[in-house]
């Protein structure tokens, strides 16, 4: 049993979800100040509030899943689609204004009349099928991590809106999880003081109290609402004084199956960014143990790569789908903001205690032995074991793999592309391990098959 901290698991992750929501830095920390806030004025139970905690944290665990429809719909950048969308309004000008303004840019103006026109027919079936998505895998992910099912519901129900409406289910009132009440409040109080300040945070939360918002949501947290809140809320140490926050404050004794369960879980989550990394990420899982196993590891190194690899990928949650999904060659900029994903994911993982010796191994995974790879541009013995296993296995699945500007390669025709990189890109002892465990197991065929 190993005594793991599960706030700051989850407060780190949280940095990941506001990633790909767009949202500024610490926003699902900020959201939790704020909601943690609502619920003790608001009287709720201890256990209660540890639920909340993990609600407020988590709300967005959904957030990917919609990232690759929102720019086939809008053609539109959708990490700067979602930030900008949380200040728009239930109105109908206020929100065809937003279509109008955010909707194919970069197109041509045929390709975004037709856009703008097919938005404007089927928003509301748009709108529905997106947010169910959402909240749907969003509570199903926080079940794969073994929180309640009153954290599930809380997330479920996040879009719902007091008056009935909000969306998936078109809930009404106190058939709202309060959890959802309260994180959508905070929610929406977090992204106005960013944007605008307290003044049209508190503005916008009277505006739609009883409409969006639960009146005794909103009254609970504008009596609490002072200048030393608001200062507490810009704290650079707020997220010291979050995980202080956490009721129980007390460590939790976690098996290595449940740190397993949390590395797959979040891994559905980066590879719901993207229908061209579906599975990605469990299946450079599998071809890291099956290279792990035939170089000689044991069970229990087996088991830490296999979580790195699993997480390989957390930072392509900060990459807009416009650049992942991109048929063409990526340019310029296009490419630098691509690269910076490995970087994003050493962050992550170095903020939680008991994956961070794994930080270093997964942000690794495009370095190559001649130096030319990213992000550190490291070379030969500076590159770990672990991390050219993970890097050989990373590059098969994606050769193997249908990608936006080609189709999937025959096994053979991937190793043979591995081998002519051997020494340079690779290391071959990593290539030859895993073409021995494929052809033991036989998993050319099936994955040509599949």
């Amino acid at each position: 049993m190993i005594a793991i901290r599960l706030a700051e698991i989850m407060s780190a992750l949280s940095h990941a979800l506001d990633l790909t929501e767009g949202q500024p830095q610490g926003h699902c920390i900020r959201v939790c100040r704020i909601g943690m806030t609502i619920g003790a004025r608001m009287g709720l139970s201890e256990k209660a509030l540890e639920e909340l905690y993990y609600t407020l944290l988590l709300k967005d665990l959904g957030c990917s899943s919609n990232a690759a429809r929102i720019c086939e719909l809008y053609l539109a950048d959708d990490l700067r689609f979602k930030r900008d969308f949380k200040l728009v309004g239930s109105s109908l000008s206020q929100v065809l204004g937003f279509v109008i303004s955010h909707t194919g840019l970069q197109a041509g103006l045929a390709e975004r009349f037709r856009s703008v026109l097919n938005i404007l027919r089927n928003g509301g079936a748009i709108a529905q099928e997106m947010i169910e998505t959402r909240c749907q895998r969003g509570a199903e992910i926080a079940r794969m991590m073994r929180f309640s099912e009153n954290v599930a519901q809380g997330i479920l129900d996040l879009d719902e809106h007091f008056d009935g409406g909000g969306r998936p289910q078109g809930l009404k009132g106190q058939d709202i999880s309060i959890f959802a009440r309260i994180a959508l409040a905070a929610q929406v109080i977090d992204v106005f003081f960013m944007s605008a300040g307290p003044e049209a945070a508190t503005a916008e939360l009277r505006d739609r109290r009883g409409a969006w918002f639960d009146p005794d949501v909103v009254d609970a947290f504008l009596s609490v609402a002072d200048r030393l809140f608001w200062d507490d809320l810009a704290s650079p140490d707020l997220e010291t004084r979050i995980l202080a926050l956490e009721p129980g404050k007390t460590l939790r004794l976690a098996d290595e199956d449940y740190l397993d369960d949390i590395a797959a879980a979040f891994a559905q989550v980066i590879d719901a960014k993207s229908p061209y990394t579906s599975g990605h990420s469990d299946r450079v899982a599998l071809f890291t143990d099956l290279i792990a196993e035939e170089m000689g590891y044991d069970l229990s190194a087996r088991r830490r790569i296999k979580r790195a690899a699993l997480l390989h990928d957390i930072g392509k949650l900060g990459v807009s789908n416009s650049i992942l999904d991109k048929p063409g060659r990526l340019e310029g900029e296009e490419w630098e903001a691509m690269k910076r994903h490995a970087s994003y994911s050493e962050e992550i993982l170095s903020r939680i205690g008991a994956f961070a010796d794994l930080a270093r191994i997964a942000g690794a995974h495009h370095e190559r032995l001649d130096g030319k790879g990213y992000p550190r541009g490291i070379t030969g013995e500076a590159i770990c074991a672990e991390t050219r296993i993970i890097s050989t296995a990373d590059v098969f699945d994606a050769l193997t793999a249908d990608r936006p500007y080609r189709a999937a390669m025959p096994v053979e025709k991937a190793f043979a592309i591995l081998h002519e990189g051997a020494g340079q890109a690779h290391d071959p002892a990593c290539i030859e391990a895993l073409e021995r465990a494929i052809r033991r197991a036989d998993l050319a065929g099936a994955k040509q098959a599949a």
